[in-house]
């Protein structure tokens, strides 16, 4: 009786092994792609549960108005020191005692400007109307306050995310 005889797979099981892995493959993928779409979902759901509860917090402290101007200038009064007349400043003093109400504005995490920080400003429309050809991640109303992805995009379940 020999020991030292090796011993190795067969190639028939070595094929049964690659086909159970393959199945398993084959279930789990489909799987982890539905929860990346869940994840843009939750972001966008996030980005505005924060960015609207920034505009309503300068708004209860700016006499019941939100931020306007230009995309910089709304994003300015959000990330930096202001006067009650929505005037800005880098540093606290007497005259710059509201917010930060956010540290950075977010960029959108979805669409066809998704990663862009920007905001395009609607006065006219509420809701906002959408314009994606300008790059803005975001569109907003300053009469309002309403606040919306800029995107024509859906989520996972068919639901459009400037409707959120």
């Amino acid at each position: 009786m020999n020991r030292n005889r090796m011993r190795a797979f067969s190639l028939v099981e070595l094929v049964v092994v690659i086909v159970i892995i393959g199945i398993i493959a084959a279930m789990a993928i489909p799987r982890l792609s539905r929860g990346a779409a869940g994840a843009n979902s939750s972001a966008v759901a996030g980005d505005l549960a924060v960015v609207r509860n920034a505009l309503n917090l300068y708004s209860a402290e700016h006499t019941n108005t939100y931020p306007t101007g230009t995309s910089t200038q709304i994003i300015d009064k959000l990330t930096k020191y202001s006067s009650v007349s929505g005037a800005t400043s880098d540093t606290k003093d007497a005259t710059y005692k509201y917010g930060p109400y956010l540290l950075a504005f977010p960029a959108c995490p979805v669409g066809e400007n998704a990663g862009s920080n920007t905001i395009l400003v609607d006065t006219t429309n509420n809701p906002p109307t959408v314009v994606t050809t300008g790059g803005e991640g975001w569109v907003y109303n300053s009469t309002s306050g309403v606040i919306l992805p800029n995107t024509t995009t859906t989520d996972e379940t068919g639901k459009a995310y400037n409707t959120y």
